[in-house]
């Protein structure tokens, strides 16, 4: 594994990448392809998404291991060396660029929570792709807070409608301010509150299956303090 910590935008956002994460991608997918078909995901996610629950035990093992691995990397950059889970899935990016709501075609964060944190990990079919961070053009906002939430939304709610596809890159309401590329067996950990998108590429395979789809697994913790 090779850590690096990034400083992402004018407030200096701490950004976490490590290489070769686990040592085995394709034996996740194996995980995750058991799992599946994967329902619709009943949030603005772009596709699929399986929730991960102790009943899935190779599922739950390998977030389990997922957590212990990024403790010390956690616990670097944010200052907090005690974290509690709120959500794992494994997740595939399956909607087409012209079936996006408006929500979904503008950058999003997660939560307001600035202690919440999200672990992204590469699995398979994300060459070509990655993770995108934002500022909004109109408001200066990258990330989102419940002081400045109204001002975003009310911002991104016009903006969003005169966007079209994935965003890519920077345009004419939203600045691109960093740019992780997928790797395979690549981890991130951001704060949730940061303004971010997929790079979803027009071309990419929007397939269902997760051994040939973008697959990633999407972990939030929350940092625990004193």
């Amino acid at each position: 594994m090779r850590p690096e910590l990034l400083r992402v935008g004018a407030g200096a956002h701490p950004l976490v990448v490590v290489d070769d994460f686990g040592g085995d991608p394709a034996g996740v997918v194996e995980i995750a392809a058991a799992l599946a078909p994967f329902p619709r995901s009943d949030t603005y996610y772009p596709g699929l998404r399986r929730l991960i629950g102790p009943e899935d035990e190779a599922a739950d093992a390998y977030v389990v291991a997922t957590l212990e691995r990024a403790g010390p990397f956690i616990a670097g950059a944010f200052d907090a060396d005690r974290f509690e889970l709120i959500e794992a899935s494994f997740s595939m990016v399956t909607d087409l660029p012209d079936r996006l709501a408006p929500a979904q075609r503008a950058p999003h964060f997660d939560s307001t929570d600035p202690e919440q944190l999200a672990i992204l990990h590469y699995l398979g079919g994300t060459e070509r792709t990655g993770t995108a961070f934002y500022r909004q053009r109109s408001t200066g906002i990258e990330t989102v807070d419940e002081a400045n939430l109204d001002r975003f939304v009310a911002a991104a709610k016009a903006e969003s409608a005169q966007l079209s596809g994935y965003t890519s890159g920077s345009n004419a309401f939203f600045d691109q301010i960093a740019a992780i590329d997928g790797v395979r067996d690549r981890l991130i950990i951001y704060r949730g509150s940061m303004l971010h998108s997929g790079i979803i590429p027009p071309d990419l395979p929007f397939d269902p299956d997760p051994r040939c789809g973008r697959l990633t697994a999407n972990i939030f913790v929350r940092l625990k303090r004193g």
